[in-house]
């Protein structure tokens, strides 16, 4: 009866032992599992937090507002290797790491969404600035104060004359459209062009036009030809830049 007894309690020491090596296999795993997720989740972190920072940076160069991210996530500390608590809390701190990394990183998309947004506007403005000389030639009136060559009385120059031959090219500074195609009083042949954001540009003198009304140009394009039209001196293009209705010195705009 005690021999029984005992073999008794010795097969219920084994099945208790195997019981715990099968729970020691079983954290082991978890715990191989919750490293490797960690490492993930790490990852995923660094890589918002540099982005965060370059969209900082971008706002910084834009001048957009960025609302203060409050997002502080501390690493987690493995848990202890016989510890199953320890490991379950660590599985409840990785589920609320990941619910607030997934918060950030739709934070995130919706901010370098604004700012795509701002970079194609900007793109567009860029585009539609008369960045470039609108003809190959020499300056013979700035703009600016000046000595009328009719009447030799002080009046302003509205924009820049520029002269070569005649039957020069006459580009386009900007993307824009024309709105503008035909005779007008002083000015002879003429051409103007919208670029939007309140600038248009005028171009003077033309000996001939080849762009129509409504018509799409980009930055480059002949749009005429230049000539010695209207109240001109000599061939020359008389060209302005005008912002909201006001000339500008079309030198502001040039950058080559």
């Amino acid at each position: 009866m005690a021999l029984s007894g005992i073999g008794i309690h010795y097969a219920g020491l084994i099945d208790h032992a195997e019981d715990n090596r099968l729970l020691r296999d079983e954290n082991a795993q978890l715990r191989s599992q919750l490293r490797l997720v960690q490492e993930k989740v790490a990852h995923i972190d660094e890589t918002l937090d540099r982005v965060g920072r370059f969209d900082q940076k971008l706002r910084a160069l834009t001048s957009l507002s960025d609302q203060e991210r409050n997002l502080a996530i501390g690493p987690l500390d493995a848990p202890d290797a016989h510890d199953a608590e320890a490991i379950e809390d660590a599985h409840d701190d990785l589920g609320e790491k990941l619910e607030a990394l997934v918060d950030e990183a739709a934070k995130s998309e919706r901010s370098l969404a604004e700012l795509q947004r701002y970079f194609e506007d900007q793109k567009s403005l860029l585009a539609s600035t008369p960045s470039i000389w609108p003809a190959r030639g020499w300056v013979t009136s700035d703009f600016g104060s000046r000595l009328d060559p009719y009447t030799a009385h002080r009046v302003v120059h509205k924009g820049l004359d520029i002269a070569n031959r005649a039957g020069s090219a006459v580009i386009a500074p900007a993307d824009g459209v024309v709105v503008y195609a035909g005779a007008e009083s002083g000015y002879g042949k003429v051409v103007v062009l919208d670029h939007g954001f309140g600038v248009k540009t005028r171009f003077g003198h033309l000996s001939k036009i080849e762009a129509i009304v409504g018509q799409k140009v980009r930055r480059g394009q002949q749009i005429a030809a230049m000539g010695n039209t209207g109240r001109s001196t000599g061939p020359h293009l008389h060209y302005e830049v005008r912002v909201n209705g006001i000339p500008e010195n079309p030198r502001k705009f040039i950058l080559e």
